[in-house]
């Protein structure tokens, strides 16, 4: 008996081998959304592993931008019924337990909002750094995004010289001497990397406990 295979070249078979890998990630990050209702899960294993298939799935999607324009349709399609996975990949973009920590600091003028929008964007320069797209017109965009948000925080929940706000304007005035495009060196890369994921980790630390 013939073998039937779904692809003509190895081309297509990157394609359904990442249309796999997309499938997976959603029906894990289903599961684990679950698990964190039914608190089968701790918030700190459920935020450290939410925190990593949102990157996986933002890596991901943007890799299959051409061939998977709308996450919907390709549930629809794979009939992949997982609303709490697409609720959480697509809309919100942060684990239930930073929404819930953004929401106990609103009373120091943080909205759930403006502390989403900040851990998305440390998310997305992060991993625009790890996947090499170190070009100035690459870099900064993405900087400045991030100074923005953490500017629309004001100092109630971040004190004035909080460190990432330090470092991304450091950042961003040394790239603003550089040509557009002008790439950072492996030396600035891993330093720039380093800085964010410094200053991410200090950002998470100044928001209210999870369990609290």
């Amino acid at each position: 008996m013939e073998e039937v295979r779904l692809w003509r070249d190895k081309r297509e078979r990157e394609m359904y081998d990442n249309f796999a890998d997309l499938y997976a990630i959603v029906k894990t990050t289903d599961k684990l959304e679950k698990a964190y209702v039914r608190d089968l899960v701790s918030s700190a294993e459920y935020e450290a592993e939410c925190l990593k298939l949102i990157a996986q799935f933002r890596t991901l999607h943007s890799a299959l931008h051409g061939a998977v324009p709308s996450l919907d349709r390709f549930a629809e399609v794979y009939r992949l019924d997982a609303p709490a996975a697409l609720n959480r990949l697509l809309v919100s973009g942060v684990p239930a337990t930073i929404e819930h920590r953004a929401a106990a600091s609103s009373s120091s003028s943080a909205s759930a909002a403006a502390v989403a929008e900040c851990v998305q964007n440390f998310i997305t320069v992060m991993d625009s750094v790890k996947l090499n797209m170190v070009a100035v017109d690459q870099v900064h965009p993405l900087l400045s995004d991030l100074s923005t948000s953490l500017a629309k925080l004001g100092t109630g929940l971040l004190p004035p010289d909080f460190e990432g706000r330090v470092k991304v304007r450091d950042w961003l005035s040394r790239l603003a001497k550089m040509g557009a495009a002008d790439e950072l060196t492996d030396q600035q890369a891993r330093q720039l990397h380093f800085d964010l994921e410094s200053s991410y980790n200090a950002f998470m630390a100044a928001l209210p406990n999870a369990d609290s």
